[in-house]
C-alpha cells in the first residue's frame, strides 16, 4: 500500500517573499512527477482550513516563510512538526500564526500525518508585491533542492520533466492570474 503524501505551499503572494512557498509548490508542479505520486495543494493563507488534510494524508510537507531576525535571510530549516513546536516561534505573519495554532491542535489528535515544515527566512514580507527579493532568489534552487531531497528520504521517486518552467515564469503566473497557465496547482 502506498502511502499519501502531500506537499502544501503556504504563504501570501501579495506580500512578496511571503509567496515563496506557494511559488516553490506551482514550479515543483510544473517540473518533476512523483512516485508514488504527491499531490501540491496550494494552501495559500487557509491555516485553520488545511487541518482535514493533516489527517487525511500519511505524510505532509510545509513550504513556507519563516520570520527569525535572529538568522540570516535565505537559511533554510527542516523540522519536524515536534521540532517546529518545541522551537522558538517567531510569528510575524498571520499565515505564520495559524501554521503554528493548526499544528499545535492536529498534535493533539489521535490521528495526525508525519508533517515536516521547511521554511527559508524572508528579506521582504512587507512590500505589497508579488515578486521575490533577489536575497531569496540566490537561495531559490537551494531551497528546491532542499524540498526534493525531503521528499526522495520520504521513498518518493522525482523524476524532471523534459520542458522546465522558470521560476521567472511562475512568478508571472502568480502576478498575472489570468494566464493560461493559472496559479491553481
Amino acid at each position: 500500500m502506498n502511502k499519501k503524501v502531500a506537499l502544501i505551499g503556504s504563504g501570501n503572494v501579495f506580500f512578496k517573499d511571503e509567496g515563496i512557498g506557494l511559488y516553490a509548490g506551482k514550479f515543483l508542479k510544473e517540473n518533476f512527477d512523483f512516485e508514488p505520486a504527491v499531490e501540491i495543494i496550494d494552501g495559500g493563507t487557509l491555516g485553520f482550513k488545511l487541518m482535514h488534510l493533516l489527517q487525511e494524508f500519511d505524510e505532509v510537507v510545509i513550504v513556507n516563510t519563516a520570520s527569525d531576525d535572529t538568522k540570516k535571510t535565505g537559511t533554510i530549516t527542516v523540522k519536524s512538526s515536534d521540532e517546529f513546536l518545541d522551537g522558538d516561534l517567531i510569528k510575524k505573519t498571520a499565515n505564520e500564526v495559524e501554521i503554528a495554532e493548526m499544528l499545535q491542535i492536529c498534535s493533539m489528535s489521535e490521528s495526525m500525518a508525519e508533517t515536516t515544515v521547511i521554511s527559508i527566512v524572508p528579506e521582504d514580507i512587507i512590500s505589497v508585491e508579488v515578486a521575490l527579493s533577489e536575497a531569496l532568489q540566490e537561495h531559490w534552487e537551494s531551497y528546491i533542492s532542499v524540498i526534493l531531497q525531503m521528499l526522495k528520504n520520504m521513498g518518493i521517486v522525482v523524476k524532471e520533466k523534459e520542458k522546465r518552467c522558470s521560476l521567472k515564469t511562475i512568478l508571472h503566473i502568480f502576478a498575472n492570474p489570468s494566464i493560461e497557465h493559472n496559479r491553481g496547482f
